[in-house]
């Protein structure tokens, strides 16, 4: 049996996917801020945000993004958003960490735009899966922190309008699933990129539910 002994990580990010998160600047350009704290539940994401980030800011402005899904072949593209900023004036967090400010972020990742059909931010054509979404609520995290830490990280709450998928992805035989064999998300795991490349191990016990059990009542008619 293995033994156990108790440490105190900097960082929690035991693997969840990448995310770009692409929104409006104020003078109408797009922004894209990579991001990796992430999670969904029925058609609601959770996002991990700093206060200050220009993503956060455009999208508590203008209440739209869309969430893009890198593959876990897109390293070159991620890497070169990774410590970018588009914010003009560079919180000292950042600079001490080695940010540096860049207008264009899809010339600097060589992405191409591509417009989106319910909201003004661009989606990323590069990504295999593309979400629009709208924003539907902001928590702020940590409030029992001293000083500026307090407000530096929130929770926002976007509900997924429209889904794109490259054709590879979808499961043959159904109009709305996700074949999980053709999927490659990447994954970042304590600072470090990861893929799925070698397929899943086993099969889940989960997978036996139909994934249509999962769907919550549509909130507005038409969608």
């Amino acid at each position: 049996m293995s033994t156990h002994s108790t440490i105190s990580p900097a960082i929690y990010y035991w693997g969840t996917p990448v995310v770009l998160v692409t929104t409006t600047n104020e003078d109408g350009t797009p922004n894209i801020g990579p991001i990796s704290s992430a999670f969904w539940l029925g058609n609601r994401c959770m996002l991990g945000l700093e206060s200050n980030s220009q993503t956060t800011i455009n999208l508590l402005r203008t209440k739209q993004c869309v969430l893009n899904l890198p593959s876990d072949d897109m390293i070159a593209p991620v890497n070169a958003l990774a410590r970018t900023t588009g914010t003009i004036i560079i919180p000292d967090i950042k600079i001490s960490l080695g940010y540096r400010y860049e207008k264009d972020k899809f010339a600097v990742a060589g992405l191409t735009p591509q417009k989106s059909d319910l909201v003004a931010p661009p989606r990323i054509q590069e990504c295999p899966a593309q979400m629009e979404a709208e924003l539907a609520g902001v928590h702020e995290m940590m409030s029992s922190l001293p000083g500026e830490a307090k407000g530096f990280t929130l929770a926002v709450e976007v509900r997924v309008l429209r889904t794109h998928v490259v054709e590879a992805l979808r499961l043959r035989g159904h109009e709305n699933r996700i074949d999980p064999d053709a999927w490659r998300p990447m994954i970042m795991s304590f600072q470090h990129l990861n893929g799925l490349k070698s397929g899943k191990p086993e099969v889940s016990a989960l997978a036996s539910i139909e994934e249509e059990l999962y769907r919550l009542p549509a909130e507005y008619p038409g969608h």
